[in-house]
């Protein structure tokens, strides 16, 4: 949060960014036919839940509660323009109600997916329908922050079946054997892949948001993913988590931040992988910094993915502390030494968050062709705690 904004003023300004994404997408006033996208659905839900913490207006809770619904009935159900209709699970009306997640969630963008035998066009592929994991394991946890704050257990319980069915979909075995891998994008119906290369950070992503899963849920038998961790944790053996893009390095730090706090809440320890992230993310800082991107004008800058960075870079203060004050978690030395060093770029957020609050940058192209998602990453980066916690 830039340092000339009270908390009081940050909360109106993020009112004010998510009642102009409601209305624009069709959530408030409610349309017929809304405009969900599954990745920017995800932080607009944990918006909500932060506002509803920080005023205690129901009103806002019950948005959340509209949006969960408005995604699955929409991004959980085939498109108006394919020829198949109902829940893209393919299980019948009463069915699909009780387990809107069983099939997956669509993207949400503009185009339809590839046919099959249809040729393969990366521009085109930008803008076609189909499912993404790592949005995937967005909602997931979206859903998680809405069963942790409505205490409905349904919700976690929608989080799981979600996990359970992107696993399956998008991990494979090479035929040639070997470790398992994962696909980047798959088709509406989870059948086959539409690109068959593995995101960089997915397996990361599926990992830590899994574990965050299983802690919530407990040692309940009926909501159980120790498999699907167990598959990750291989698939990670070989991660390379290293990248200067700012977007990518904040998910980095999210994710370490997520695996700081579940091994103080007394889940499994992975002092090895907390290390590892912070050293990507540090690198990739350090190389974002000596970009200078950020003295560029606002024509010439992505707002979502400075965001990003900004919003991972906000719980850098607290995994420092968390670190701190559990030497019997973390011991004493390196992971302290490398989350102490992550502080030295919170500057770099506020500067980022600064910059796209003043009204004059939001006028730029880069802004308005992305409004939908970048209206909620700035009002995340304003407010992020919802969306931080576990």
């Amino acid at each position: 949060m830039p340092g000339t904004m009270t908390e009081s003023a940050t909360t109106a300004t993020v009112r004010e960014l998510v009642t102009e994404f409601a209305g624009l997408t069709g959530l408030d006033p409610p349309s017929a036919r809304p405009r969900r996208y599954l990745w920017t659905d995800a932080y607009a839900v944990c918006n909500y839940l932060e506002l509803f913490r920080r005023t205690g207006d129901a009103s806002c809770r019950d948005l959340a509660l509209a949006l969960v619904d408005q995604v699955h009935h929409t991004l959980g159900r085939h498109r108006d323009d394919d020829q198949r209709t109902g829940w893209i699970s393919g299980l019948p009306e009463e069915e699909g109600e009780a387990h809107p997640t069983r099939g997956g969630l669509r993207i949400g963008k503009p185009l339809p997916e590839r046919r099959p035998g249809e040729p393969f066009d990366e521009r085109l592929e930008w803008e076609r329908d189909g499912q993404y994991y790592h949005y995937l394991t967005k909602w997931m946890h979206a859903l998680n922050r809405m069963s942790r704050v409505t205490g409905d257990p349904t919700y976690l319980r929608w989080a799981m079946e979600l996990a359970r069915a992107a696993h399956a979909a998008f991990t494979c075995t090479p035929p040639s054997g070997g470790r398992k891998r994962m696909h980047w994008k798959m088709s509406i119906d989870l059948s086959h892949p539409l690109v068959p290369a593995m995101g960089q950070h997915d397996p990361l992503d599926g990992f830590v948001t899994y574990s965050e899963l299983q802690a919530a849920a407990g040692k309940s038998p009926h909501l159980n993913l120790s498999p699907e961790i167990a598959d990750m944790a291989g698939i990670c053996q070989e991660g390379n988590w290293a990248t200067d893009d700012p977007l990518g390095i904040g998910g980095l730090l999210f994710d370490a931040r997520r695996v700081a706090e579940l091994m103080i809440g007394g889940g499994p320890s992975y002092p090895d992988l907390l290390r590892s992230i912070l050293d990507s993310a540090l690198a990739g800082l350090a190389a974002f910094a000596r970009g200078g991107s950020l003295q560029h004008s606002a024509e010439y800058r992505l707002a979502f993915r400075e965001l990003g960075l900004a919003i991972g870079l906000a719980g850098a203060r607290d995994l420092v502390e968390g670190i701190r004050e559990n030497p019997d978690v973390f011991g004493r030395g390196s992971l302290e030494r490398r989350a102490e060093a992550l502080v030295d770029y919170v500057p770099l957020a506020d500067a980022i968050v600064e910059f796209w609050t003043d009204d004059r940058n939001r006028e730029a192209g880069t802004w308005t062709g992305n409004r939908d998602i970048n209206t909620v990453m700035l009002a995340t980066a304003l407010a992020p705690g919802e969306f931080l916690i576990v």
